[in-house]
C-alpha cells in the first residue's frame, strides 16, 4: 500500500514567512496556512495593518507574528529571515505573495519611476526575498519557495508592460533558482493567478475600462469570456495551490508554474 502524504492539516510544524501578508490575497494565504497547522510570519510595509491582521486570524499572538518588511530593502528583508530564525528556529516556506499593479497606461507614457518601482518590488523584492531565506534552508537541505506570479505574465494586457515584464522574469528566476537549490533538497515554484476576485482588480478593471472608453461591467465581461470557466479565480483556490506545493504531497513538484486562471491560460 502507498504511503499517502496527505492529512488533515498538510502543513502542521511547518513555518512560513508569507510577504504581503497584510490584506487582500496575502492574508487570505495567511489564514490558509494558519488553519492547516503552520506558524506563520506575515510581512509588509504597514505594521499596524499586519498587527490587526495577525490578532484576527490568531488571538494568541503565537502562530502568526507581523513583522514590518519593505521587500526592495535589502537590509529590511534579511532582518525578516534573521527575526523568523530567532523567533520559530527554522524557516520551511517562502510564499512571495508581495506585489504592485504598477502603472495602467501605454509604455510610451510611463516615467521611468514608475517602470522601476514596479520592477523592484514584483522581482527585484522576490530575489532579495529568496536569498534571505535560501542559507537556512540550505543548512536545512529542505524548504519550500512559492512564488505568486500571474497570468499576464504569459498573455499580455494593454497598458500592463511593467507589470507583465516583472512576472515573465518570475519564471525565469523560478526555474533557475530551482535547478540551483534542488541538490539541497529546496523546491522553487510558481503560482500564476488569472484574474482574482479582489478589490485590487476591482480597482485596475475600472482604470482599464476607462482607458478603453468602456464600462467596469463591459470590461469585466470580455476579461472572463477568454477562460474555459468564464469567471474570476477565487482567492481560496490559489490559496489552496499554494498550500499544496508548500507541504510534502508536493515533494517531487519543483520549477512549475501552475496556471490557476479558470482556463484562461494553459500554458
Amino acid at each position: 500500500m502507498l504511503n499517502n502524504p496527505m492529512n488533515t492539516v498538510p502543513l502542521a510544524g511547518k513555518i512560513a514567512i508569507i510577504t504581503g501578508g497584510a490584506r487582500g490575497l496575502g492574508r487570505d494565504i495567511a489564514e490558509a496556512f494558519h488553519a492547516t497547522g503552520a506558524q506563520v510570519v506575515i510581512s509588509g510595509r504597514d505594521l499596524q495593518t499586519l498587527t490587526a491582521t495577525a490578532k484576527s486570524i490568531d488571538p494568541t499572538g503565537e502562530s502568526v507574528v507581523p513583522v514590518a518588511c519593505d521587500n526592495t530593502d535589502e537590509q529590511a528583508v534579511a532582518a525578516l529571515a534573521a527575526t523568523t530564525i530567532e523567533r520559530f528556529g527554522r524557516i520551511d516556506v517562502l510564499v512571495n505573495n508581495t506585489g504592485i499593479p504598477g502603472p495602467t497606461t501605454p509604455l510610451w507614457e510611463y516615467s521611468q519611476a514608475e517602470w522601476r518601482e514596479t520592477i523592484d518590488t514584483n522581482l527585484t523584492g522576490t530575489f532579495l526575498c529568496c536569498r534571505a531565506v535560501l542559507p537556512t534552508m540550505i543548512e536545512q537541505r529542505s524548504g519550500s519557495i512559492v512564488t505568486v506570479g500571474s497570468a499576464t505574465g504569459k498573455r499580455p494586457n494593454a497598458g500592463r508592460a511593467a507589470y507583465a515584464a516583472s512576472k515573465t522574469g518570475l519564471i525565469g528566476l523560478t526555474r533557475t533558482l530551482a535547478l540551483e537549490a534542488g541538490p539541497y533538497g529546496v523546491r522553487v515554484n510558481l503560482v500564476s493567478p488569472g484574474a482574482v476576485d479582489s478589490d485590487r482588480f476591482r480597482r485596475v478593471i475600472e482604470t482599464m475600462a476607462a482607458t478603453r472608453g468602456v464600462t467596469s461591467e463591459e470590461f469585466l465581461r470580455e476579461a472572463v469570456s477568454g477562460s474555459a470557466l468564464g469567471r474570476l479565480v477565487q482567492a481560496a483556490d490559489v490559496a489552496g495551490t499554494i498550500i499544496f506545493l508548500a507541504g510534502d504531497a508536493a515533494a517531487s513538484i519543483t520549477g512549475e508554474d501552475i496556471n490557476v486562471s479558470a482556463g484562461l491560460v494553459m500554458y
